[in-house]
């Protein structure tokens, strides 16, 4: 749980059990509730001793992973892990039908003045609003890291894909230099991600899998990656030289949706090479110790720990790394949804008015995406009901909860946990097997002074 003293200075984080006997003690009050933070009323900073944790980064396109730790001899304990669900495909989608709805206002005998989309620039670093949002949560939620931990250093996975490696599938000229203890990572951990890491061909999960050449080079295939999948062992060697539509005559459907997957685009792997700098340069403003890693040396220090893939375990074995001692057993889930729409009007398809939304978003107090704790004391809605709160004018709100939604709660019985963020969260467990934990040493070429 994160700490913080009497002043609001953050302090080293407790165990959930001594945060109950604070709170049961009135020494704590809850400064926040998701994620759980207390306040110490008798303690400021000058009074305690601080060691300091490190939060790691793991930066995706989809998904980035957060993870918060403390560091004693190079054996880390992670102590906090957070999966942040980016909404950058909403973003791109929602800007894509307001320039069709602009675009055919403008066109359908409204032309007023000469077009200017073909005489205006863009400012130097400038990043498109779907890239710009995933840079912008990571840098929100490392800083609210900041206001509820003393982080004393900062690792980031600065990862780079070589789009034209990847489509080789083979080093090119000038980097045989690189063909080391990490050579190949960075194709497999792509072609893991593509496919999903399981068997393209059987779907089993969870076993070795071998890259497997969709067209046989024996039979001209080539080392492209867009002729590359995963197959399990037995899959492997049963297809063999053969050609997948002969090894998949009986399964038309599996053929066509693999044929289909190997076309899949690098969006993603372009999405992260465009916002590694801007993600750099931003947290070297922040003052602290910035250090960066590759994504083949995560992925080395986790088959040397026997962790499994997770974005939060990857962010904690993100840089200079002797071994994991433990880490969470359950993981917070932050998806950005948004804080509303400033637009008061929803349009039909065709991006003609609909209907009219109020003018204000808060009614009686509350907003809709509101924590709020209801307790109603008869009717057929008696219990207590905590979730996301859903406004309604009348004064009659929606609370959705984990078992559902529950209708027409007068604002009487609501009581505000925490403010809408633009933020929506959820817990899972986290992967526990593989958990060895071996101390190792570091890698060949890979030390702490190379970061």
């Amino acid at each position: 749980m994160f700490v913080l003293d009497r002043y609001g200075h953050p302090l080293d984080p407790c165990h959930p059990a001594r945060a109950r006997r604070l709170l049961a003690a009135g020494r704590a009050v809850v400064a926040r509730h998701t994620p759980f933070v207390i306040r110490i009323k008798d303690r400021s900073i000058a009074d305690s001793t601080v060691a300091g944790v490190r939060v790691g980064i793991d930066p995706g396109s989809k998904h980035t992973g957060l993870a918060v730790f403390t560091d004693h001899d190079g054996n880390r304990t992670g102590r906090y892990t957070i999966q942040l669900d980016h909404r950058g495909a909403a973003i791109r989608d929602k800007l894509a039908v307001r320039s069709r709805y602009r675009r055919r206002r403008r066109g359908k005998n409204l032309r007023y003045r000469a077009p200017r989309f073909s005489n205006r620039t863009k400012p130097k670093g400038w990043l498109a609003p779907s890239l710009r949002h995933r840079l912008d949560t990571t840098l929100s939620w490392v800083a609210r890291l900041t206001r509820w931990t003393p982080v004393t250093a900062i690792y980031v996975e600065r990862v780079a894909f070589d789009t034209h490696a990847l489509s080789a599938g083979k080093p090119l000229k000038g980097v045989e230099y690189q063909q080391g203890t990490l050579a190949g990572y960075e194709v497999r951990e792509y072609l893991l991600a593509k496919w999903g890491r399981v068997c393209a061909y059987c779907g089993k999960q969870d076993v070795p899998l071998n890259l497997d050449h969709i067209h046989p080079r024996s039979r001209g295939g080539s080392d492209r990656i867009s002729n590359l999948t995963l197959a399990c062992i037995d899959c492997n060697q049963a297809k063999n030289a053969t050609p997948v539509q002969e090894f998949l005559k009986g399964r038309p459907a599996l053929l066509a949706k693999i044929l289909k997957q190997v076309k899949a685009p690098l969006c993603d792997a372009a999405a992260v090479n465009t916002t590694r700098w801007a993600l750099w340069r931003a947290l070297l403003a922040t003052t602290l110790l910035v250090a960066a890693s590759s994504g083949g040396h995560t992925k080395w220090n986790r088959s040397r720990t026997g962790a499994p893939k997770s974005h939060t375990l990857d962010a904690l074995h993100v840089g200079p790394l002797g071994g994991v001692t433990a880490w969470p057993s359950m993981v917070l889930v932050v998806k950005a949804t948004g804080r509303g729409t400033y637009a008061r009007t929803r349009t039909d398809r065709y991006g003609f008015p609909r209907l009219r939304l109020p003018r204000t978003k808060q009614v009686k107090g509350f907003a809709t995406g509101d924590l709020v704790r209801a307790v109603v004391p008869s009717g057929k809605k008696t219990g207590v009901h905590r979730g996301r709160v859903a406004v309604r004018s009348t004064g009659s709100f929606n609370i959705t909860t984990r078992h559902g939604m529950v209708q027409g709660i007068h604002h009487r019985h609501v009581r505000l946990l925490q403010r809408a963020d633009g933020y929506g969260y959820t817990t899972h467990p986290e992967a526990r097997h593989r958990a060895a934990f071996p101390p190792g040493p570091e890698g060949p070429g890979l030390h702490a002074g190379d970061n």
